[in-house]
């Protein structure tokens, strides 16, 4: 495998999954799409002007070589997409209540990211993250991957750290993913020390550890090592901070929204791209709301790019 493109400045690693979504109120029409929560943060981290590579695998089929189109036509750098040529990608389904609140229904168990370490050129591949400026994963990534998997994915953070980048994570809990709370507990706790920007949602926190308050959430990643925190509060903001201090940063929710599937990808996008821009944490969680609020008011993981609001100061 020959790696020919320049290397960009932010590496996402993850799985992304043919999307269904519904296209009218009564469901007789699903409209098919692709989502996943690190390919969707790289989308809106592109449309935001970041250089991105998304470093997964998928197969031979005609669904992964549209997702490959698609990516390229969103300017993020494929040449990190691996190839497992009898799989096929996941596949999930989006159902939304009258809130707007998402549910989904996954059929992945074989998908070919799962097999991503034994791709060809899966060891160039990681080279080549290693020279990343900021790499992004999240606990879905982990998940997708045995223990000897998530500490190569700890592995890479370090080397990335060691050469000047920075890492970013998103713990996104999915209790279904994972045999056992247990074994999430311990891959968060693993990676943390390795995390520059740690971003969890309160209510996942909540499920897992039984957080009490964002305060508790905080001072956790912060002692396991995270530099910097920001807990997503959904339609209250964020909590923005780390060990010597934190801020709450508010928001005006959508009092309708149509569907909140990806609005914490478009936070962690809006998020992290402002801090690139050296922007305090606070103006930066500003950003990832306005974003976020933007997300809300569509269908599906990806808002159409004329719906992106103006986030860069």
């Amino acid at each position: 495998m020959e790696l020919v493109s320049p290397k960009p400045g932010i590496v996402s690693i993850g799985e992304c999954m043919i999307e269904f979504s519904r296209t009218t109120a009564q469901g007789e029409v699903w409209l098919q799409r692709y989502g996943g929560d690190t390919l969707n943060t790289a989308v809106y981290l592109s449309r935001l002007g970041e250089a991105v590579a998304y470093l997964t695998a998928l197969g031979e089929d005609p669904y992964s070589g549209q997702m490959r189109h698609g990516w390229a036509a969103e300017g993020i750098d494929t040449s990190l997409v691996l190839t497992k040529s009898d799989r096929l990608p996941g596949l999930y389904m989006i159902q939304t209540n009258v809130q707007g609140e998402r549910s989904f229904h996954y059929w992945r168990q074989n998908s070919a990211v799962r097999a991503l370490f034994e791709c060809d050129g899966v060891e160039l591949a990681l080279k080549r993250a290693e020279d990343a400026g900021l790499l992004y994963l999240t606990g879905i990534t982990l998940s997708l991957f045995n223990r000897a998997g998530r500490e190569r994915l700890v592995d890479l953070c370090r080397k990335v750290r060691a050469k000047g980048g920075q890492v970013a994570f998103d713990p996104n809990y999915r209790a279904r993913g994972w045999p056992a709370p247990e074994d999430a507990h311990g891959a968060f706790a693993a990676i943390a020390s390795q995390v520059d920007f740690a971003l969890p949602t309160f209510e996942d926190e909540v499920v897992l550890h039984g957080d009490r308050s964002p305060q508790d959430c905080l001072y956790r990643w912060a002692s396991w090592g995270a530099a910097e925190v920001v807990i997503k509060l959904g339609a209250e903001g964020a909590l923005a901070g780390g060990p010597g201090g934190a801020v709450a940063i508010t928001t005006q929710a959508d009092p309708w929204p149509r569907d909140t599937t990806g609005a914490g990808d478009g936070f962690n996008a809006g998020y992290l791209s402002a801090r690139r821009r050296s922007e305090p944490p606070a103006a930066a969680a500003g950003r990832g709301n306005q974003l976020a609020g933007a997300v809300v008011k569509h269908a599906g993981a990806i808002i159409p790019r004329s719906a992106m609001p103006v986030v860069a100061p």
